[in-house]
């Protein structure tokens, strides 16, 4: 494992992430590894959903047989459960050392993490719309921040990430309606007048950071035969003072949870009468 003190963003890195809200750290991870992580996922997963893990509503479409994400739906908080293989795997990499500088650094605080989710997303899988990390976070004062690992070659052909530069500028907004046809989620944030989305290219072992206020998303996989895996984890500032109920996996890099973070109050940008859901 790299150490932490070889591991330190470059200028045109730290210029890009001011500029648009997003960097890519390529080979972060190496090829063996993202192997590793693809293959307990999807042992996991042999037998289709799983309970306390896989996350199935009875009113998704993708509860429809035919819909490939009926037996991948995304996993959820899989670090909570260190008694599977893939449990032990996503806390080892959510506090993984080579993170910490970089997160650090992007976050100006100690990053305190919350959040894990594996994407299956098989071939012919519904994408998910333009949406913003910290609609469904709620960190104030600050914002998240996510770690997107590649764990298959993305492109736009299978269904990779696409981002909005500059959007992390822009408020959080209350989001429009997903087309359901193409997107498993229902929230949809249009692209803002000037700005468009591009699509993020990764291979396996890149890792995304960006701020959880960039407009990201990703459209179908529309390949034949390629998965697009990935494994994502979501970091807060630690002097935030409060964020959405739920995330109550709240450690540091050390491994001490964090306790002062309170739940966040009121509806959000969507008012009063919209509390807003988990992510």
């Amino acid at each position: 494992m790299t150490a932490i003190s070889d591991i330190s963003l470059t200028d045109e890195q730290r210029v890009q992430f001011a500029r648009d809200g997003y960097l890519v750290a390529r080979g972060m991870l190496a090829p063996e590894e993202a192997a590793s992580i693809r293959e307990a996922f999807m042992e996991q997963n042999a037998g289709g959903p799983v309970p306390g893990l896989s996350e199935v509503r009875e009113s998704r479409a993708d509860n429809n047989p035919a819909d490939p994400l009926s037996f991948y739906p995304r996993m959820m908080h899989p670090h909570r459960r260190p008694e599977l293989a893939v449990g032990a795997l996503s806390l080892q990499y959510m506090l993984d050392e080579r993170f910490y500088p970089i997160l650090c650094e992007l976050m100006r605080d100690e990053p305190v993490a919350v959040q894990s989710m594996f994407y299956f997303k098989p071939p012919g899988a519904r994408g998910q719309e333009l949406h913003q990390d910290n609609y469904y976070l709620r960190v104030s004062p600050g914002v998240c921040m996510a770690a997107w690992i590649a764990v298959d070659d993305v492109d736009a052909e299978n269904g990779g990430i696409k981002v909005v530069p500059g959007s992390q500028y822009e408020e959080i907004a209350c989001p429009e309606k997903a087309d359901p046809a193409v997107s498993f989620t229902s929230d949809y944030v249009p692209v803002p007048a000037g700005m468009q989305a591009v699509h993020c290219d990764m291979t396996a072992g890149d890792v995304l950071f960006f701020d959880g206020r960039l407009i990201h998303g990703s459209t179908p996989n529309t390949s034949t035969d390629r998965f697009r895996r990935s494994l994502i984890f979501h970091y807060v500032p630690e002097s935030s003072e409060e964020m959405s109920e739920g995330y109550s996996t709240r450690l540091t890099f050390d491994g001490f949870q964090v306790d002062h973070i309170t739940a966040a109050v009121g509806g959000g940008p969507c008012g009063v009468l919209h509390p807003l859901p988990l992510h």
